[in-house]
Parts: structure tokens; sequence; C-alpha cells
């Protein structure tokens, strides 16, 4: 693969530069593929190379790069070496990419770009996600579909990078929504109701209670208490509380259950509604906390007694707040966990609770707070279903297999499945997903079903097609060993191509590693599935040679098999029939 390709230049490199060769492996990239020309297969950045070497007396760069270019030498593996703008290009021998990339895909298997150098010298950590976090006693938000995404992805990377993983669902399963809940439940609350469709029912009963409460100041007094009562440990609230945490829980498992997502840990407030207040004596102790007029306790971030960055820890009343429990949740977490790195995935409008949060424990002394991170994202727009506006993602997702299937009945190619609800469901998440991270996270997008449901845009509907593709051509045809195959007959200028962009996967996933950012990968795979659509065509196997077929038919397989663990880390389940 790329690695050996890498580690030859590298090593030619070195001796003419007088570098040591793991100093510049980096500097030397795949160069992505054209659709006007054929390209070399890696370049060097010789500004890279320069600016790491000792001598900084920097003559005109391009004849630097030629200088260079004329110092090298074609060899077994480099079979032509040319100069761009500040590049030094490197063709690798023909026969001996095509042997050398096949071989190592179907040899790595899922693993495939993951053993790279890019990735070596890295060390092995531990690593929390903390993802999804819907709010306990309400139907899953579609505003959590985000979050829930974008945070397994994180965690399917980082676990295929060799990580110790801990996927963590934080429930919003405490504070003052749960007072007016449980008021807004004895007052207009039904139990037999709660047993049928209990979501709904509280979603309906926090509507009423908060309309209430904005007209009758005694309701929102009881919604108070009902609280106060709550962190007091009062046994018939917490027996309610409890009632609609469980209920939730089991309606959002088999939400979890449909999008293929799992986790370690199912947390939430709750479990730091006593150590909140370890959290208040150790900021005490060290002479962070500062009591107000109104009896709030407050931590000032700026030091120096400005009010305008100070944050309020604790209600005049001495309940907690949700920052008092992400302290507590935080300072728990790397007692249990002992963690490396930390990661929490929320909407960008957190970004500011967040900060406070991490510097709060970094003026408790906690140096680790530096190790702990936000990854934020922003808001998705103009999601409706046919009836109108969403709130629920269930509605989202059954939205969502509802098209696909008549997209599929109207189809001519689609086959006769046994299984066509399943297979809907699956093409019309690949379709949501793949619409989600087609940008950078932190952009506010507007969501639009036409595009996500196009057969041969860059949809999800597009990868997951290409992949049942290549699986039927694999059905079709008995392929022999890989060491039989000619590779001379892979030499068209098609096969080159998505030769040179297997070639480039390992970088691709180096990329994402460290902005993690999918939108790399889900570029790779659709630019990888556009370039298999040509050669499907251009590359028949049916009636050609036996050498000419094994050989195509090898060089789709692993087509389909990058194809399929790419967008195994995106967290789309691949299709074999549609």
């Amino acid at each position: 693969m790329a690695c050996a390709f890498r580690r030859s230049i590298a090593s030619q490199l070195s001796r003419v530069l007088d570098l040591p060769p793991e100093n510049l492996i980096k500097s030397i990239s795949a160069v992505p593929i054209s659709r006007k020309e054929e390209v070399a297969d890696f370049q060097l950045s010789v500004h890279s190379v320069l600016e790491s070497n000792s001598d900084h007396s920097k003559p005109d760069i391009q004849a630097q790069v030629q200088r260079l270019a004329e110092k090298l030498k074609c060899d077994t593996v480099v079979s032509e070496i040319s100069t761009g703008p500040g590049t030094v290009n490197f063709r690798i021998n023909r026969e001996l990419l095509t042997k050398t990339v096949l071989q190592q895909v179907f040899e790595d298997g899922a693993n495939y770009g993951l053993k790279s150098e890019l990735f070596s010298g890295l060390p092995k950590n531990k690593v929390l996600v903390e993802f999804s976090s819907p709010n306990i006693a309400k139907k899953f938000h579609v505003g959590h579909l985000r979050s829930t995404i974008i945070g397994n992805f994180i965690a399917n990377l980082k676990e295929a990078l060799g990580h110790q993983v801990t996927r963590i669902n934080y429930f919003g399963d405490w504070g003052m929504q749960f007072g007016l809940l449980g008021t807004g439940f004895q007052l207009f609350g039904y139990e037999e109701k709660l047993k049928s469709n209990p979501l709904q029912h509280l979603f309906e009963v926090y509507v009423q209670v908060n309309k209430e409460a904005a007209d009758d100041e005694n309701v929102e007094k009881s919604a108070h208490e009902f609280f106060h009562r709550l962190e007091a440990g009062d046994q018939q609230a917490l027996t309610l509380w409890q009632k609609f945490r469980d209920l939730s829980i089991k309606e959002y498992v088999q939400i979890y259950k449909r999008l293929g997502v799992h986790f370690d840990d199912y947390s939430g407030e709750s479990f730091y509604r006593e150590k909140y207040r370890e959290v208040l004596s150790l900021l005490d102790k060290k002479g962070l906390l500062q009591r107000t007029k109104k009896g709030t306790a407050i931590v000032d971030l700026s030091r120096k007694g400005d009010p305008s960055l100070s944050c309020t820890v604790m209600r005049s009343d001495g309940t907690s707040l949700y920052v008092t429990r992400d302290l507590a949740a935080a300072i728990d977490r790397m007692n249990k966990y002992h963690f490396d790195s930390m990661i929490y995935v929320t909407d960008k409008g957190q970004q500011n609770h967040f900060q406070q949060v991490f510097q709060i424990l970094r003026l408790m002394g906690y140096e680790w707070a530096e190790r702990c991170q936000l990854v934020p994202f922003g808001i998705v727009q103009g999601m409706k279903t046919r009836r109108g506006d969403v709130t629920f993602l269930e509605d989202v997702i059954n939205e969502t297999r509802s098209r696909m299937l008549e997209n599929m009945a109207l189809s001519k190619t689609t086959k006769e499945l046994e299984n066509p609800h399943e297979i809907a469901e699956r093409v019309g998440l690949a379709a949501l997903i793949i619409q989600d991270f087609k940008g950078y996270l932190l952009s506010d997008y507007k969501f639009s079903w036409d595009r996500v449901f196009q057969s041969r845009g860059d949809t999800g509907v597009f990868l997951q097609y290409t992949h049942a593709r290549l699986s039927s051509l694999e059905d079709s045809f008995e392929s022999g060993h890989l060491r039989n195959i000619n590779a001379a007959c892979l030499q068209d200028p098609q096969s080159i191509s998505i030769l040179q962009h297997l070639l480039r996967y390992d970088e691709v996933l180096y990329k994402s590693s460290q902005d993690l950012q999918p939108r790399n990968i889900v570029s790779y795979l659709l630019t990888l599935s556009h370039l298999t659509a040509v050669a499907h065509k251009t590359l028949p196997i049916k009636g050609r040679l036996p050498e000419v077929a094994e050989a195509r038919l090898h060089l789709f397989k692993a087509v389909r098999s990058v194809l399929a663990n790419g967008m195994k880390l995106l967290g789309i389940t691949p299709v074999s029939r549609m």
C-alpha cells in the first residue's frame, strides 16, 4: 500500500537530503486523481522539507525543486520523477502499484489504511466520547440526531485506530424541568395514557404545565418545591421521576437500535445529584466560591471581580445547576476511567457552557482539563415530514423508510427483496448520514428530502447503490486467487485512477483522525463511487478473456471492500441488494 511506497521514496530522499526517513514520511502525499490528465502517484512538498532542514538559506524554491529532482533516481519502485510547482512528483511502477494495492486491500481487510506509518508512534489512548444525551421524559427530538451520528462516527474512528473507547450517553434526567414535569403530572397526568404512549403523554403534560406556569406563579412555585424535594431525596418524588426515566430509556434504546448505535455507559445528570455538593465544597476550599446578595453561588472566571465573567453554580434555594453537575461528572469520570481525552459532542449553542466548565476545572487545579475537548456542530434547518414540522426523530426515520420504499418501487433496477423494509431503512439512514456529513460539522445546513434521495448525486443512496451493485457483481462471477491475476490487464486509465484513489485512503483516515471531520471520508467514498460507475461501463467482465475478467473482478472486489470499510466508520450499514 501507500506505506511501502512512501518508505521507499523517503529512503532515497533521506540519503540526498541527509534527513531521517521518518521526518520525511508526512511530507510525501498521494496525489489526488484528476479527470483531465493522468497524474503522478506521490508528491513531495519541498517547502515543508526545507522548513524542517537546519539550512535556512533558501534561494528560489523552484530551483531547489529542480536540483533535488536531478539528484534522485528511478528504481524498481519509482518509474518516473518529475517536478511541479514546489513539488517533486513520483510515479510508481504500474504493475507493482497494481499488485501491491490489491494485495494490501485483501490482506488487511477491515484494517486497510489503518496500519499506515502515518499512524505509527501515535499512542493508544483511553478516550471517552459523550454524545446523543437526549432529555428524559421527552420523545427523542430530531435535534439530537446530529449529536448521535457525529458522536458515533468519532467513537468508530477512534476505536478503529486502536484506542480504548468508552461511549457515554449522558441523559438530561435532572433539573428544574423535572420539577415542572412532576407538578404537571400531578395536575394533568393519567396513568392509563402513561402506559399506552408514555413519552407522547409526558410531552403533552410538559407543554400544558409550561403554559400554566407562565400564567400562574403558584404552579411555578410548586415546580420549584417538587425539584427541591427531588434533590432532598423525597421518596414519593423520586419514585415518580424513576418511572419517567425508565419509560424514556426503554423507548430510546429502540431508536438507537434502528440507528445502529450503542453505548457502553448510560449515565445522566441524576448520577451527580449528591456529588455536586462535593464540587461546591472543593470550590469553597480553593477560595473560588462566592455568594451573591440574592443567595446564589458563583465562580468569578475573570479572577478580577468582573460580573460579566462569572458562572452561577448554585441557585439561591441550594439546588444544583447543569454546570455544577457537569463539573461533578467530569471529575468522576477521571477518577473512574483515568482517560487520556474526553470528547463532548453538542450543538454550537453550548460552546460557552463548556468553555466555562473547562475553565472552572482548570481553576480548581485539574491539569487534565486540557484533555477535554468539545466538538460543536451547526443546526439543521427545514426538516419536515409530509405532515408538517418535525419534532421527533422516530417520525424522520419512518418518513425516510417510507420515501425510500416508494423510490425503490419506482426504480427499474430494484431487485426482488426478502426484506424491503429493512433495506429501505438502511438506505434511508445512509442518505440522512451522508447529507449531514458532507459539509463542515460547525456549519448549519438546510435539509432537503429531494436532495437526500437522489440516486445519482453525491448521496448516501448512491453509495449504497454502488455497494449493492458491486456485491451483485461478486455474486455473479467466481474469482480465483489474487496471486494468479495478471497486473498487465489493469493498466487502462480507469483502473489506474481507481488504484491511485485506493492508495490515498490512509491519508484520508489520518486527516479525519486529526480534525474529527467525517466530510473527508464522505468525499473520498463519493469519488470512489463515481470512478466505479465509469469503470463499470468501460471495464466489463462478461464475455472477456478469463485473465482480463479475473483482474477486473479483483479490482471491483477491492473497491467494494474499501467502500464498506468507510461506510461502517461513518455509521452506515452497507446493503448487498437494493
